[in-house]
């Protein structure tokens, strides 16, 4: 699944990326387009402009035309006669040949079709065609044809850097999820193996409650099948049916009460569940994600007298879990980010615990988990709120 959303998301990247392209490249074309008519526009009126000058029985004004109205044109022009012999030019370069005016004139019609110079002749009642006015397109143009390309070439970029920057931080997510992972699962086996080790040398120490001992060993050998069977299902559709609230927490905090030593020091388990409430839910990993609250507040117990208190109670049509320790607690800004991978409030800590317990909660079981109180060094309420059945 998340190697799905990071492919979707680096496939919104280049579609976002060529709708860019795509809208830079049509909207500066329309630009184009649009100054090319402009500038059409304004040679016809030259061209309109010459020919009447023509008509006039002096040729006074025609000089003026060129000097006054010609060579204020900001875009390159040649006037040709009618075989399309350059005559005059402007805004090219200077002392040009004739083969070279030619050969620019020609790319000049490629973009842009060359405007006829009519002479009227009224006697005759007949147009003639004196010339045509050649142009090509004014820097800005330029500049704007070339605008598309610098910018999709800086888009192309910024995607580059984006998906390597992308690729970098899924692949360090990678690492820092399976380093996690592996503590996690140390994390989990580290309490039935030491109490295993615990009950051998129990054994070998008093042979005589050999019996006792092999039924504890026996419940930390249930304990590992659980672990295993714990992290196979997150990976997996977990399936849901109807399970004691109670049951469960007596399970989990009988199994702890025993080990304690190894987990901690003095600290006191209380547990109200007179109220047998049910839901619908996955026994394995709800247990799981309350062993986690629990294993999360023995470790931010600090001080000797230390206590966790689990009450189980129905509110309207939900079953309310509520977890007490008189711990270290937790900063108010940190309420919401304890439950986000990596983040950790433990020294040495890795981050996992609670967002498992998070994904486990919401995300399987459709419920809800949050902080509902906490000060420093005076503790923190875990409340888990899961719909009920009746």
């Amino acid at each position: 699944m998340k190697y799905s959303k990071a492919t979707k998301i680096k496939l919104g990247i280049f579609l976002f990326a060529l709708l860019i392209a795509t809208s830079t490249v049509y909207y500066s074309n329309s630009l184009v387009s649009q100054l090319r008519q402009d500038n059409r526009e304004v040679v016809s009126i030259y061209a309109s402009i010459i020919a009447k000058t023509i008509n006039e029985e002096t040729d006074v004004n025609l000089g003026f035309v060129f000097d006054e109205i010609i060579k204020k044109v900001k875009f390159p022009i040649i006037y040709s006669d009618s075989q399309n012999t350059p005559l005059y030019s402007k805004n090219l370069a200077n002392a040009l040949s004739l083969d070279e005016l030619n050969e620019i004139q020609i790319s000049m019609d490629q973009i842009n079709d060359p405007i006829p110079i009519k002479f009227f002749d009224a006697k005759a009642n007949q147009s003639f065609v004196l010339g045509f006015l050649h142009y090509g397109d004014s820097i800005l143009i330029q500049k704007l044809q070339w605008l598309p390309f610098i910018e999709i070439a800086i888009v192309s970029i910024f995607i580059l850097v984006g998906f390597l920057g992308f690729n970098s931080i899924t692949d360090n997510e990678k690492r820092q999820l399976l380093v996690s992972m592996s503590r996690e699962t140390a994390h989990q086996l580290s309490t039935p193996i030491s109490a295993l080790l615990g009950w051998v040398e129990r054994i070998k120490s008093h042979p005589d409650q050999a019996s006792q001992t092999a039924n504890e060993m026996s419940s930390d050998i249930v304990r590992l099948e659980q672990i295993a069977d714990r992290f196979s299902q997150m990976g997996s559709q977990s399936k849901l049916k109807k399970i004691s609230l109670s049951d469960l927490i007596d399970k989990q905090i009988n199994y702890l009460k025993k080990r304690l030593p190894v987990l901690s020091r003095d600290i006191s388990l209380k547990i109200d569940t007179s109220n047998d409430i049910f839901i619908t839910g996955n026994n394995v990993l709800l247990g799981w994600a309350i062993e986690n609250i629990i294993r999360n507040a023995i470790d931010s117990i600090k001080t000797s007298n230390g206590i966790i208190e689990i009450s189980v109670f129905q509110k309207g049509d939900y079953a309310i879990i509520n977890i007490l320790d008189n711990g270290s607690g937790v900063l108010k800004k940190d309420w919401k980010n304890i439950f986000k991978p990596g983040f950790s409030s433990k020294k040495g800590g890795w981050g996992l615990g609670l967002s498992l317990v998070k994904r486990i909660v919401e995300e399987i079981h459709r419920g809800s988990v949050f902080v509902l109180a906490s000060s420093p060094d005076k503790g923190t309420t875990f409340q888990i709120k899961l719909k009920s059945e009746r």
